[in-house]
């Protein structure tokens, strides 16, 4: 509640900003003219003035309403340490004995002796407050640890909490192997209260020529803006368990489920990345005006696709004028550059870019996931989410070359609740597992180069 009042104070002045601005725009030409306002002036001007008013008003009750909060914050935060202080027993406590508890355990951890889940039904079900208490500690830790990352937890309202941090690590702070494509894209916070994240840009720029002859006018060509915009897309899912699972089961049904989630969750944000087709949304294989390069070839070569990926290379070079930095391609593909021979029978990817043959590409890690190795000096990850099913026959992959820090992937914190209402008569829960994303892959289209064609179907080994 204190983040959202917070977010809504910080919208309210930048109103204010803009109606002050507005009020000055009414006493611009008075100034300029050095006169009185005439009828139509001082009529705008006393709107403004009357609206920044109202304004004022509205900052100052919320102002009045995060102060009552900010205290009551304050008074539970004493209530803690006093608690912690006086000999209450627990993980995070200090003990009467005068120990000092300096490092302490996640509350929520693989192999704890608390279950989320369980605590999530209580605290949500049947108000325990020791639950409560709980959750509202492991938000605060991983609150705390995401700071350090492009992360945050303000997004959602309501009764839900944050997964434990065991959980995010799983699918983001790894490389993880389910999202390869995802987690190489430039990672920010996705800001709260928002459903379209807009960014300015030159849509054409200025520019200078050399002068005719001294005193004779300069080049002058105005500059022209516009934006590009990406909505903010919804990835949920739920899960119905019962009520006896939850509540008696030894075993902390946290492990399974959100291990599952989470691994869910990491291939469907590597889709939404690689393969969404709706506007605000376009996943790198359908940026419009991204370099296109085709490989036709009813009998595909090693060789001929090498030149393909310096054309999609060189086409990033060319109308960027920044380099690449990713080379992205299915795992069968890159089994297809593995299995290339020369005239002599000796492979042309090597597990070393110093062999005394000639080069194709280098193998860094034998992985069926992430990073393989190096081809014309950029990594190369293979990603078995890239479709294999494309092109007319319905049997072709894709490579992707890219400037992957010219594409923002925005990313909130996964949220879960539990709802028992429509379960009661089954002594069900259902719980649900959501997070927001959005996807800025149309800043620079031609950061990005798709190799696709007949070259690209099924390989034969």
């Amino acid at each position: 509640m204190l983040e959202f009042l917070r977010q809504q104070l910080a919208k309210l002045l930048e109103e204010r900003a803009a109606l002050r601005t507005e009020l000055d725009a009414v006493l611009t030409a008075p100034r300029a003219e050095q006169r009185d306002l005439n009828e139509e002036e001082a009529t705008a001007f006393a709107e403004k003035r009357e609206a920044i008013k109202a304004k004022d008003t509205e900052i100052e009750q919320r102002r009045e309403r995060i102060a009552e909060l900010e205290e009551d914050a304050k008074r539970e935060a004493r209530a803690a340490e006093l608690t912690a202080q006086y000999g209450q027993t627990g993980e995070a406590r200090e003990r009467a004995s005068g120990v000092q508890v300096t490092a302490e355990p996640e509350t929520y951890r693989r192999g704890g002796k608390v279950s989320y889940f369980r605590d999530l039904v209580r605290a949500q079900l049947q108000g325990s407050r020791d639950a409560v208490e709980r959750l509202a500690r492991n938000d605060r830790e991983v609150a705390a640890a995401l700071e350090k990352r492009a992360l945050s937890t303000t997004d959602g309202a309501g009764g839900e909490f944050v997964p434990p941090l065991w959980m995010i690590d799983e699918y983001v702070g790894l490389a993880r192997a389910a999202r390869v494509v995802a987690n190489r894209m430039r990672p920010m916070p996705l800001p709260g209260g928002t459903d379209s994240i807009n960014l300015p840009r030159l849509a054409t720029g200025t520019a200078v020529a050399e002068q005719a002859t001294q005193n004779t006018a300069v080049q002058n060509t105005d500059a022209t803006t516009g934006s590009v915009a990406a909505a903010v897309a919804t990835i949920a899912g739920q899960q119905v368990v019962s009520l006896q699972l939850i509540e008696q089961s030894p075993i902390n049904m946290d492990d399974v489920l959100l291990a599952d989630l989470a691994a869910d969750y990491a291939i469907k944000a590597d889709v939404f990345v690689l393969t969404n087709n709706a506007a605000g949304k376009r996943g790198l294989l359908n940026v419009s005006g991204a370099n296109a390069v085709t490989y036709t070839d009813a009998s595909p070569t090693a060789g001929e696709l090498y030149a393909k990926v310096a054309d999609a290379i060189q086409q990033i070079h060319t109308g960027r004028f920044m380099p690449p930095d990713v080379i992205f391609m299915h795992p069968r593909r890159w089994a297809m550059l593995l299995s290339a021979l020369d005239s002599a029978g000796r492979p042309l990817v090597t597990p070393a870019a110093n062999a005394p043959q000639n080069v194709l590409a280098a193998v860094g890690e034998i992985n069926s996931e992430g990073f393989v190795g190096s081809m014309q000096g950029l990594p190369v990850f293979v990603d078995p989410n890239i479709p294999i099913n494309l092109g007319a026959g319905t049997n072709e992959d894709r490579i992707i070359v890219a400037r992957s820090s010219d594409v923002i992937l925005f990313e909130g914190t996964p949220r879960s609740e539990t709802f028992r209402e429509t379960k009661a008569a089954e002594l069900s829960v259902l719980l649900r597992f959501y997070n927001y994303v959005a996807l800025h892959s149309e800043r620079y289209p031609k950061s990005i180069s798709v190799i696709s064609g007949t070259g690209l179907v099924t390989p034969t080994f």
